[in-house]
C-alpha cells in the first residue's frame, strides 16, 4: 500500500486535530496528582477532548475501552484505565488520539508523579530525547529504515533498548496508515525501502525498555510491558514533512 501525500490544506486539518491532542496532554499534565485513579485521569482526558468539539479516537478503536492509554510504571504502552491510584514516585504514560472533521491526531508523553528517582528521570529522558533527535535529523529523501536505525542507535547509546513488535505509523484520515516505523532496524540494510517525501505525515514514538526488548502482553489483552518486568517510557509526536524537513503538528501554538 502506498504512503499517502497530503495536500497543504489536509495538513492544516491534521494540525487542528493534533493541537487538540497537545492541549489535552498539557491539561492532564497540569492536573494529574497523586491519589487520582487511572479511570479518573481517563475521564478528565475524554471530557477535555469533548470540550474541544472533537472525539476521543482511541475509544472503541480495535475494541480499546477508553479515550486515554494510561500506562503506569512497567506498562510501556496501551495501558487500560482502571481503579489503580497513581502515587508519588510513579511514572505514567499518556497516549491520546483525537478525531476532528475526519482527520486524526496522535501523541504521547511519560510524566512523573511528584518526585521520582534519577533512574526514572533518565528513562523518561531517553524516550523524549530520542523523539526530538529523530525529528531533528529527518530530511526529504531519507529512508524510513534509516530513521529506524538512527532511533535504535540513539536508544542503545543511552543504555536502553527499543521495544520490539510495536512501531510508529502514518496518520491522516485513519489513525494508522502506512508506513510502519519501528524504533529499530528490522532488516540488514537501512538503505532500502520507501523514502521520506514532502507531504507525508506520520507518528514517531520511541518505546523504551531497560533490558529486554521482548514485549509481554498482560491478561487484559492490551497492556504491554517488557519481558524484563522493569519500568518503561514512551513519547510520541505527529510530524509533517514541509519544506523538506519534519514539522511537529502535535503542539499547541
Amino acid at each position: 500500500m502506498a504512503i499517502s501525500i497530503k495536500k497543504p490544506k489536509e495538513i492544516e486539518k491534521l494540525r487542528e486535530s493534533n493541537r487538540i491532542v497537545a492541549r489535552t496532554l498539557n491539561y492532564l499534565k497540569e492536573n494529574i496528582s497523586a491519589g487520582m485513579s487511572l479511570k479518573e485521569i481517563n475521564q478528565m482526558g475524554e471530557e477535555f477532548i469533548k470540550s474541544q468539539n472533537a472525539r476521543a479516537a482511541f475509544k472503541g478503536l480495535y475494541g480499546f475501552p477508553a479515550g486515554v492509554c494510561t500506562s503506569l510504571n512497567e506498562v510501556i504502552i496501551h495501558g487500560i484505565p482502571n481503579d489503580t491510584k497513581v502515587k508519588e514516585g510513579d511514572i505514567l504514560g499518556l497516549d491520546i488520539g483525537v478525531e476532528k472533521d475526519g482527520w486524526y491526531g496522535d501523541a504521547a508523553v511519560t510524566i512523573p508523579i511528584g518526585k521520582i528517582s534519577k533512574r526514572d528521570e533518565d528513562l523518561i529522558a531517553c524516550a523524549k530525547d530520542a523523539l526530538y533527535y529523530a525529528i531533528d535529523i529527518i530530511k526529504e529523501g531519507m529512508r524510513f529504515k534509516e530513521l529506524s536505525y538512527e532511533l535504535e542507535k540513539f536508544i542503545k547509546k543511552r543504555g536502553y533498548v527499543p521495544l520490539r513488535n510495536f512501531c510508529g505509523h502514518g496518520i491522516g484520515r485513519k489513525p494508522h496508515e502506512e508506513p510502519e516505523i519501528p524504533n529499530y532496524l528490522d532488516s540488514p540494510n537501512p538503505k532500502q525501502g520507501p523514502k521520506i517525501k514532502n507531504g507525508m505525515v506520520f507518528c514517531i514514538e520511541p518505546m523504551i525498555c531497560q533490558k529486554s526488548p521482548i514485549p509481554k502482553i498482560l491478561e487484559d489483552k492490551w497492556s504491554v510491558t517488557s519481558e524484563d518486568g522493569l519500568r518503561g517510557s514512551h513519547y510520541e509526536h505527529t510530524v509533517a514533512i514541509i519544506g523538506k524537513r519534519a514539522e511537529i503538528l502535535s503542539i499547541d501554538e
